[in-house]
């Protein structure tokens, strides 16, 4: 499923909502920070590097927006604790979330399998697949109390057609598929909560320059250019789109 590049959300999309952004410092997460709090949310603002994070602090403090939250967390060294005490942050901070984006990712070069080892497995699952589960999971309480909650994860198209040496990447971002479809399904009866899946195709990141270093940056899409589907999944329009796993460009 494909979402339309024109869509046109209103200035107040997202007014009084609260919404969490993991790897927000840089890259689609910092797009997607600035949007949302363009479109009247309270933005979380969630990454490992507090220098990165209070930057787009200050982008989003110019906007005249509302004032973001900065929470600085390691998912490679988080535990179940730790997210709780995240959402116990947001409760007693905010005292509401009504959606998460779950962009924050960790990826090595391409190597063939034979050369990748356990411990790069673990990072890589621990931070793509484990971490956005327990932080949903221990957010629950208060996803559940909003009227309108969405959560967007991050796929990839590594995840939905794998390919030689992406590996422990592929796998993991294949895992994040599946677990929207099982989460859609278990929160079937819940009117106010959905989750989906976008995969944001090639676009100009750090991500992307690391694994794809000769390309010419300027003549890739742009992270502000996808940001009408993270716009359109995490407001009210998309209600009705439930467990979709949604390419931003085509897939080939």
């Amino acid at each position: 499923m494909n979402i339309i590049k024109d869509y046109s959300p209103p200035e107040n999309l997202l007014r009084d909502r609260v919404i969490l952004v993991t790897g927000s410092g840089q890259g689609l997460g910092r797009a997607a920070a600035i949007a949302y709090a363009r479109h009247g949310a309270t933005v979380i603002l969630h990454g490992r590097k507090v220098e990165k994070l209070e930057k787009v602090y200050d982008e989003i403090e110019a906007l005249d927006k509302a004032q973001p939250v900065i929470y600085p967390l390691d998912l490679e060294k988080a535990t179940d604790e730790d997210c709780s005490g995240l959402a116990a942050a947001i409760a007693e901070q905010l005292g509401r979330l009504d959606g998460i984006l779950h962009n924050a990712a960790f990826l090595d070069g391409p190597c063939p399998l034979e050369l990748q080892t356990m411990n790069q497995w673990q990072t890589l699952l621990k931070i793509n697949l484990i971490a956005p589960f327990s932080i949903t999971r221990a957010c629950l309480p208060l996803l559940k109390s909003a009227p309108d909650a969405s959560i967007i994860m991050t796929a990839s198209t590594q995840g939905h057609n794998p390919t030689a040496y992406w590996g422990g990447f592929s796998v993991a971002k294949a895992g994040v598929e599946a677990l929207v479809r099982i989460q859609a399904d278990e929160w079937g009866k819940l009117p106010n909560l959905r989750i989906n899946a976008l995969i944001p195709g090639i676009v100009n990141t750090p991500q992307r320059a690391k694994t794809h270093p000769g390309e010419v940056k300027k003549t890739l899409p742009q992270p502000e250019d996808l940001m009408p589907n993270y716009l359109f999944l995490m407001g009210p329009d998309s209600k009705e789109i439930k467990g979709e796993i949604i390419a931003c460009q085509t897939i080939h």
